[in-house]
């Protein structure tokens, strides 16, 4: 009897004792690195930046649009002073090396998902932002920046991604009122060798923002170069000698995200998230992506944990539905 009642004893103690609890996810730890990051900059620095309150914010704002826990108060500044887009060339940051054209890009990049994901109902702001994005374009279609780097970096573009995201910003604005500046801009895109990852990827991202035929030749070319210049250990640098970097990894992931799910396409997306969760640290941030690499930069790091973070959300595969099979499942 003492013996049965030693067991119930203690078969109750394991019933009540707390379980231990789930490890957090990638994304949540980038979540949870960046939600600190956004806000602490502005407020220690009194100046609003592209890295944490553009790019950063961005991956913030995608993240609570997925169901991921995001508190309000890591977006609370961010997006009030995004809604006021006449201070922007005076952001506090003011100084030699702040190109504004790149600050508006990213901005507006910003406020505009902070309108699709429904963070911002008033949109007048974002026309507001669209109209100097208009000012700001290059005959040819494109937006050119000081000092740019044609590979581009994560915190400053490069002259196709900064198209790109102007593009996108003027078509979250009012796609009708600046159609002549979007049709410009699509004209630009689509004159740009293929002949790297950062080209390859823009043009796939450029395609799907355009509503481009699915399986063109352009994405039949795009794909080819992301698929050979992957590395053994599923990442990609700017190009096919370089070594893998995780901004450029994530850049490939956001572009494969938007193509349909073959057996290849998956195959990619499954090797390079495994590259992006190994290279994470534990605090949730990624090391800086830098041109040339290897350069310490806190900005670049902000903006690459930025970009890292969106990719992981884009490829995340989705819960189950109800009654559904793990057959079922499939890559977002």
């Amino acid at each position: 009897m003492l013996a049965i009642t030693v067991a119930l004893a203690f078969f109750g103690q394991l019933a009540g004792s707390p379980k231990t609890p789930a490890r957090p996810t990638p994304e949540r730890k980038a979540i949870a690195f960046l939600s600190v990051e956004v806000p602490r900059w502005s407020r220690e620095k009194r100046c609003f930046s592209c890295h944490n309150n553009g790019d950063a914010a961005r991956a913030l704002l995608h993240a609570s649009q997925a169901g991921e826990d995001v508190s309000g108060e890591a977006l609370s500044d961010t997006v009030a002073w995004l809604q006021k887009p006449a201070g922007w060339d005076h952001n506090g940051g003011e100084g030699p090396h702040n190109d504004r054209r790149l600050a508006r890009i990213a901005f507006s990049a910003a406020l505009a998902t902070a309108v699709s994901t429904g963070r911002v109902r008033d949109k007048s702001g974002l026309v507001q932002a669209a109209e100097a994005l208009v000012r700001d374009q290059d005959a040819d279609g494109s937006w050119r920046l000081e000092g740019e780097d044609a590979t581009g970096a994560p915190a400053t573009y490069g002259r196709s991604l900064a198209t790109l995201l102007a593009r996108q910003s003027l078509a979250a604005a009012d796609s009708v009122r600046f159609k002549p500046a979007i049709e410009r801009a699509d004209a630009w895109l689509q004159k740009q060798s293929v002949q790297n990852v950062t080209a390859a990827s823009v043009s796939l991202l450029a395609l799907a923002a355009a509503g481009s035929a699915p399986a063109g030749e352009a994405q039949k070319r795009s794909l080819e170069v992301l698929s050979r210049a992957q590395a053994d250990d599923g990442g990609w640098g700017p190009d096919r000698f370089s070594r893998p970097e995780p901004f450029d990894t994530a850049l490939a992931l956001l572009a494969l995200a938007t193509c349909e799910r073959t057996a290849s396409v998956r195959t990619m997306i499954a090797r390079g998230r495994s590259f992006l969760i190994a290279e994470q640290h534990d605090d949730g941030s990624w090391t800086e992506t830098t041109r040339p690499a290897g350069n310490v930069s806190y900005a670049e790091r902000i903006s690459t944990t930025g970009w890292a973070a969106m990719a992981l959300l884009a490829t995340t595969d989705p819960k189950p539905k109800t009654g559904s099979t793990d057959g079922e499942r499939t890559a977002r």
